[in-house]
């Protein structure tokens, strides 16, 4: 327990250190409104000094300085206009650099997503990390914002009121500073009971976030599979522990104000009682006892606002640490600076006895070697798992080989920059991708500048026109986020579509016409034909018909090439591949 607190408190401080990391580059802003909290604070305090000057010009009944009294009512009139003004510029200035630092924080969390290996994401539920970005990020600025607004001036207001209250009257002065200790451990019993509420909470809200995205975004599989009990059960076991966590957390924030009202109490009781004592006594004066009981609760207010300020702000690095532990995730290695930039590509791959693993502890591809000739068609066919996807990732250089090489045109690709590498693959896998926008956004996703004669001849090559034109708005019609208001074969269509415009100088295809009908697929697969004329090509394909036309076909099981040739060949020998096609095409 005693390692746990440690670790949370190294969190806490690391965390805070970020924070003014961002925070540095607004010194200025920062610089600017602690002047505005210091005039603030010192006209607010410098009031009731006029106050006390009035009150002591009020002798007795019939014995009143009137035009005292009115010259003192015109300056604390002044004070105050001048006190509003400073108020809302420092206000200003706090909404304006809190705004900023966050904006600065999102769009840093936003690239460094960009640049995460698959290998995060693959293990880390998209829902979580989506969490981090929005709501932790909304909570990290609500605290921010209110540490900037209240933090300045309540800290100010406590040194400046100590410093009138000398002024007017050392030895009661002494009175409020001995009950002050009491206000520091209460906030300090509070923070450290907090922060560690709401860095649970912070993380069962991700869970619960995560959750959500996941079965509303397979919602048919969950409906289709009487799912809905399980998931229930499982919401409501996160949803407990987020509501604990929550209301722990409020528990003991809540304890803020009525811990802190006591302390006020006792502070301006304690004023009271010497202070009244000090006017029998005569070494002070009614007007500065007024004084004193202004300064009291001056005085006081601060320990409030700051004790609320450090609830909120322990909430918010809470956050801020998740969006740090999300920002100090290993990226992807940059390209070497001496890196070289594939040019005009012929399509010349050479995997050189390649070994790689998802898990060190688990072995999958084991010394794999293949040459590709410029221009072939290569098929990949195997049980599932057997590791014909993971070529792919390799050849995209999504994940790097643990020993041998990949090597396009003679040149390893480790040692070549990865845009050129992916310029020169064109990609339609199995899991369609379409973004929120018109179809012909999402068909020149690679081609942003092509024009609309291109993305329609493009949409023809991919047998996809005659659905386009029949949407409301053709080519302009607005798709929903993945494409949810098209069927799964026509967004394959488009994703085709969106390569065909391309026309790279090397292609993959993973189960590229899976969801598409057989009368469509021939269609396809004849378009297909004439775009990978001349292109070297990676086809995956559990449907053997669709890959009769290749030019070696390579039989995959656990990591190992154990067959390769065409498509007759194979069938010649009668092995492996031979009984996957009879298993597909046994005549009855």
């Amino acid at each position: 327990m005693a390692g746990k607190k440690k670790l949370d408190k190294a969190v806490s401080t690391a965390t805070i250190k970020r924070i003014l990391t961002y925070i540095k580059k607004y010194r200025v802003g920062v610089a600017a409104s602690l002047l505005m909290a210091a005039v603030t604070v010192a006209l607010t305090l410098y009031v009731p000094v006029l106050i006390g000057q009035g009150v002591d010009l009020i002798l007795e009944p019939g014995q009143v300085d009137y035009a005292g009294l009115t010259k003192i009512l015109a300056k604390i009139g002044v004070l105050v206009l001048i006190t509003a003004a400073a108020q809302w510029l420092m206000n200003h200035i706090n909404n304006v650099i809190t705004y900023r630092v966050v904006k600065d924080i999102r769009t840093r969390v936003f690239n460094h997503l960009e640049v995460l290996p698959l290998s995060y994401l693959d293990v880390h539920p998209t829902g979580d990390v989506v969490s981090r970005v929005i709501a932790d990020i909304d909570q990290f600025s609500e605290g921010l914002l209110l540490g900037f607004t209240q933090l300045f001036t309540g800290v100010m207001t406590i040194g400046g009121t100590l410093l009138f209250m000398l002024s007017i009257n050392p030895l009661i002065t002494l009175v409020v500073v001995c009950i002050t200790p009491v206000s520091f451990l209460v906030a300090n019993f509070i923070a450290k009971k907090t922060f560690a509420m709401f860095q649970k909470q912070s993380k069962a809200r991700g869970e619960l976030t995560s959750l959500i995205d996941e079965t509303l975004g397979n919602l048919k599989v969950v409906q289709a599979f009487n799912h809905q009990e399980k998931d229930q059960e499982k919401f409501e076991e996160i949803n407990r522990r987020l509501g604990g966590y929550s209301l722990r957390a409020t528990f003991f924030s809540s304890i803020t104000n009525p811990a802190t009202r006591f302390v006020n109490g006792l502070v301006y009781a304690g004023v009271g009682t010497a202070g009244a004592y000090g006017v029998i006594r005569g070494f002070l004066s009614v007007g500065q006892l007024s004084s004193f009981l202004n300064y009291a609760n001056q005085y006081t207010k601060p320990f409030n606002e700051i004790s609320g300020v450090v609830t909120e702000l322990q909430n918010a690095i809470a956050s801020a640490s998740r969006v740090f532990d999300l920002m100090d995730q290993k990226a992807i290695p940059k390209d070497d600076r001496d890196a070289a930039k594939l040019g005009q590509v012929s399509g010349e791959v050479t995997l050189d006895h390649v070994d790689f693993s998802y898990v060190p502890e688990v072995s999958l591809i084991e010394n794999f070697s293949l040459k590709v000739k410029p221009g072939q068609r290569i098929a990949l066919v195997g049980p599932t798992g057997c590791g014909k996807t993971t070529v792919i990732n390799l050849l995209m250089r999504f994940y790097d080989v643990n020993r041998g090489s990949i090597q396009v045109d003679g040149h390893d690709i480790r040692n070549v920059t990865r845009k050129s590498l992916r310029t020169s693959y064109g990609m339609v896998l199995q899991e369609t991708w379409l973004k929120s926008g018109t179809i012909r956004e999402n068909i020149a996703y690679g081609r942003p500048e092509a024009s609309l004669e291109e993305v329609i001849a493009a949409a023809k090559e991919a047998h996809a026109h005659s659905f386009i034109k029949r949407m409301p708005k053709g080519y302009d019609t607005m798709i929903s986020e993945d494409g949810g208001n098209l069927s799964q074969g026509q967004k394959q269509l488009l994703c085709i579509a969106r390569v065909m415009l391309c026309l790279p100088p090397m292609l993959i295809l993973d189960e590229a016409t899976s969801s598409i009908d057989t009368r469509t697929e021939i269609r396809i697969q004849r378009a297909f034909s004439k775009m990978m004329e001349g292109r070297t090509s990676f086809i995956v394909a559990h449907r053997l018909s669709t890959i009769k036309e290749a030019d070696v076909i390579l039989v995959m099981k656990d990591g190992h090439i154990i067959e390769q040739g065409s498509h007759e060949a194979l069938l010649e020998q009668g092995g492996f591949y031979a009984e996957l096609y009879q298993s597909q095409f046994a005549v009855s």
